[in-house]
C-alpha cells in the first residue's frame, strides 16, 4: 500500500498551495485513494476519498474543502451532490461525462486507469467533471490523453514502469506532461512527489 506526500503549487507561478498526505491500494473491486490536505502553514484544508471499480470507473467520491462537501459516483454518466458549509443546502448535478477530476493527483491516476492507453492508442478524448478549488465548484472539461512513452527502470525492489502521458485541454489547446508509475504520480504540473514510503502498486 503506497503511502507518501505530494507538494502542491500553482503551475504558473509556483506559489505553494499545500501538501497532500495519501495512501492508496488496489483491491478486489478496483482501487482506492485516501488523502488529507494541509495548507502551506500546516493547517487542515480538506480530504479526498476516491474508489474505482475494476474498469476504472468512480464508484464513490467524497471531497471536502473550505467547508464544502461533494459526494459523487458514476451513474447516468456521473452524478454528484454538493453541500454548502452550513449544511443547509445541497445541490445535485449530473453530466454525460466519463469520470471526475480535480487538483488531487488521485484523479490523474484514475483517468489513466480508466483509459488504459497503449503507445498505439493515439490521442483519446475524455470528458470529465472537475471540482475546482477552493469551493469545489463543478466544471465539465474535455481533455485529450495520449501515452507517448513507457519505460521500465531497475530499482532495489522490482522493476518500475513509468508511463509518460501528454494531456491536452481541448478548450484552450494547452498541453502538459504527466508521469505515472503504477498508482503514484511522479510528476505533473503543480504536483511534486516529495515522499514515498513504499513502492507504487502494480495494477493487474
Amino acid at each position: 500500500m503506497p503511502r507518501g506526500r505530494y507538494s502542491l503549487h500553482d503551475p504558473h507561478d509556483r506559489t505553494p498551495l499545500g501538501e497532500e498526505h495519501f495512501h492508496c491500494a488496489p483491491g478486489p473491486s478496483g482501487w482506492r485513494y485516501v488523502s488529507q490536505l494541509t495548507t502551506p502553514s500546516g493547517d487542515h484544508a480538506g480530504s479526498v476519498d476516491l474508489a474505482l471499480d475494476e474498469l476504472g470507473r468512480p464508484i464513490r467520491l467524497e471531497l471536502h474543502a473550505g467547508g464544502w462537501q461533494v459526494r459523487g459516483a458514476a451513474l447516468d454518466g456521473v452524478t454528484w451532490v454538493r453541500t454548502d458549509p452550513t449544511g443547509s443546502h445541497a445541490t445535485e448535478g449530473n453530466a454525460r461525462a466519463h469520470a471526475f477530476t480535480g487538483s488531487s493527483p488521485a484523479f490523474l491516476v484514475a483517468t489513466a486507469r480508466l483509459l488504459r492507453l497503449t503507445p498505439l492508442s493515439g490521442p483519446t478524448r475524455v470528458r470529465l467533471v472537475s471540482f475546482t478549488d477552493p469551493v469545489l465548484a463543478p466544471l465539465t472539461v474535455d481533455q485529450s490523453w495520449a501515452l507517448v512513452n513507457s519505460e521500465t527502470h531497475t530499482t532495489d525492489n522490482d522493476p518500475l514502469t513509468v508511463d509518460e502521458y501528454q494531456v491536452s485541454a481541448l478548450d484552450t489547446g494547452e498541453t502538459h506532461t504527466v508521469h505515472i508509475a503504477g498508482d503514484v504520480v511522479l510528476a505533473a504540473p503543480g504536483i511534486e512527489l516529495e515522499d514515498l514510503q513504499t513502492p507504487p502498486s502494480v495494477f493487474p
